[in-house]
């Protein structure tokens, strides 16, 4: 399994039709030499740096040598800060991980927007409690 590093280098190399090709591919669940689910996670951090945003890429929240969360990669754009989470689901994203979001927002400045990507979407309760938190700061993404 590649590392971090490996992946950021590899990802580094594509531009935008790579991108897309790579989307195709992560469509028709055929992503050679990724990990599962990280094709996403790069992808979409690649693209909003070819958009001219700082990225942080993926990386772990550990307290006393425990993992307390992994975060997908985070954007820095126009003053902003936007955390990623990506799902490269079969199936759309229920109401659980919006629900972790939410209580891993309320652990960080309220000027922070978490945004979640999903390859399937969501099903209509995941997308009533992003629409209910308040500041809202939860924004989510479907693959159409």
């Amino acid at each position: 399994m590649p590392t971090g590093k490996e992946y950021e280098a590899k990802i580094a190399k594509y531009n935008w039709d790579d991108l897309i090709q790579l989307w195709s591919e992560i469509e028709s669940g055929d992503t050679p030499g990724w990990g599962a689910g990280k094709a996403l996670e790069y992808l979409v951090l690649r693209a909003f740096e070819l958009d001219a945003a700082e990225v942080t890429w993926p990386y772990s929240v550990r307290v006393d040598g425990d993992e307390l969360e992994q975060i997908d990669g985070v954007v820095y754009s126009e003053g902003l800060a936007y955390i990623i989470e990506c799902k490269d689901e079969c199936e759309p994203i229920d109401i659980s991980p919006i629900a972790k979001l939410r209580n891993q927002l309320l652990r960080r400045p309220a000027t922070i927007t978490d945004i979640v990507f999903s390859r399937k979407g969501f099903t209509p309760n995941a997308v009533k409690l992003a629409r209910l938190v308040s500041p809202q700061t939860i924004l989510l993404w479907e693959g159409e």
